[in-house]
């Protein structure tokens, strides 16, 4: 549909409702209620691990959709599926991403993604299928999320002003980043899933965006390491918590400092590219055979594994006792590659969601400089576009060796971020300040 701008502003494109609840569903409406940038002052979710935060601060929905779906007999009404302003006279889930919306005097949105329908709003159809307002399957009956550009106030009756995206608008982006990062956090349980299975005592996070392990006994990044600080920042006190338990050192992966003087740990680069982008030839070569691994033969690929990342001791011993799981894991595929018959490589390829995570990539020291973390970059783009994924993601040092292979392999830099460190002793008082604050907000 056409967009809207300031100059072209109908009167009849307005918010019909304001609704709030601090239980959940169904939201109910107030007179007015301020706009922050996790969302309506008064308001709460009953699931915040899946819902609200500064990308998904509020929801709205068009009351042309709530019509439509009433028609088919389902107890829909204003507020009924959690939203917190349900709008008249424009059709939400069919603006671009990006779309701006001025409503009333103060407040500017910015449309974020859709609202994937969940079982919380249940209650809201005959047949308890929520899906009918997925916009996977109705494309213009989908509640949709915004980010909050400007805070205010708003009312019944605001007008609301449709404005384009902006220049600097990151929205597609971190759409994008939504879907990438999911599969980098299935990805990561499906490894931490496989350590437990070995027998190693771990500590799991696993809360909707939220995705962490703690590992005491294997003092390692890989093995106590957090997600989910992109979309819910504030729910970094349900993060520390692990590791407080635990009494673990954590790290947490996230694209700002999680607070004050938190300290910084390695910088990484997300690279992503669309599968039919990227070139395969260096799998071509008649010195180097890859061969995928399966979890009857994963001796070789272990070995290598250990020598090519120098790993010792316990850490060493926990990927001898896991890899046999992780390869019998669904969406993981392990690579091997040799050179006149001895393995001098290994890799990962993670697939979900129609998108293939590239994982592990490693060469012996011996045999770096030799092309083949490039030709193990190929065959898994290769496996991956047979597996009908059509983005590829990896996360690599910028400025380094395995950047410098991706990018000649077609992958683009699309967002940057670092590890944290959280000391649980050392960092104790900020665990207490960030408990404190959630208890207040």
């Amino acid at each position: 549909m056409a967009v809207r701008t300031l100059g072209s502003v109908s009167e009849s494109v307005r918010v019909l409702q304001v609704n709030v609840t601090r239980t959940g569903v169904p939201r109910e409406p107030v007179a007015e209620a301020r706009v922050t940038k996790l969302g309506l002052e008064g308001d709460r979710h009953k699931a915040p691990t899946v819902h609200g935060g500064p990308h998904r601060a509020v929801s709205l929905f068009g009351i042309e959709a709530i019509r439509r779906v009433a028609t088919e007999g389902h107890p829909i009404r204003p507020g009924s599926v959690g939203e917190n302003l349900t709008t008249e006279g424009i059709e939400l889930s069919l603006l671009p991403t990006g779309t701006r919306l001025a409503v009333g005097e103060d407040v500017l949105l910015e449309i974020s993604a859709p609202a994937m329908p969940c079982n919380l709003i249940e209650d809201a159809f005959h047949d308890r299928r929520s899906g009918r307002i997925s916009i996977l399957r109705f494309p213009s009956d989908s509640r949709m999320y915004a980010r909050v550009l400007r805070e205010g106030t708003v009312r019944p009756g605001d007008a609301i002003r449709v404005l384009p995206p902006a220049d600097d608008s990151h929205a597609v982006l971190h759409r994008q980043l939504d879907r990438f990062d999911a599969v980098e956090r299935d990805a990561y349980l499906t490894l931490w899933r496989a350590l437990a299975a070995s027998g190693v005592p771990v500590s799991f996070l696993d809360d909707g965006e939220l995705a962490g392990v703690a590992t005491p006994s294997i003092p390692v990044s890989a093995f106590n390491r957090t997600f989910g600080l992109r979309l819910l920042p504030h729910l970094l006190d349900r993060i520390l918590a692990l590791y407080l338990r635990a009494k673990s050192t954590g790290w947490l992966v996230s694209d700002e400092s999680p607070w004050r003087d938190a300290v910084p740990g390695t910088a990484s680069a997300v690279y992503a590219a669309p599968t039919d982008a990227l070139a395969t030839d260096a799998a071509d070569r008649d010195d180097i055979r890859i061969r995928e691994v399966d979890a009857a033969d994963t001796r070789a690929f272990t070995e290598v594994s250990i020598e090519a990342y120098e790993m010792t001791g316990l850490e060493a011993d926990a990927w001898r006792a896991l890899t046999p799981h992780l390869a019998r894991a669904p969406g993981e595929r392990l690579f091997l590659a040799e050179q006149d018959g001895r393995p001098v490589g290994a890799a990962a390829l993670f697939l979900r969601r129609r998108t293939g995570l590239l994982a592990g990539g490693a060469v012996t020291k011996a045999a770096r400089g030799q092309g083949i973390q490039r030709a193990l970059i190929a065959e898994r783009i290769r496996h991956a576009a047979a597996g009908k994924a059509d983005w590829l993601i990896v996360t690599a040092e910028p400025g380094g060796v395995s950047a410098r292979n991706l990018e000649a392999s077609g992958f683009e830099p699309i967002w940057d971020r670092r590890m944290w460190r959280f000391d649980p002793v050392a960092d104790r008082e900020v665990a207490l300040a960030a408990a404190e604050a959630a208890a207040s907000g």
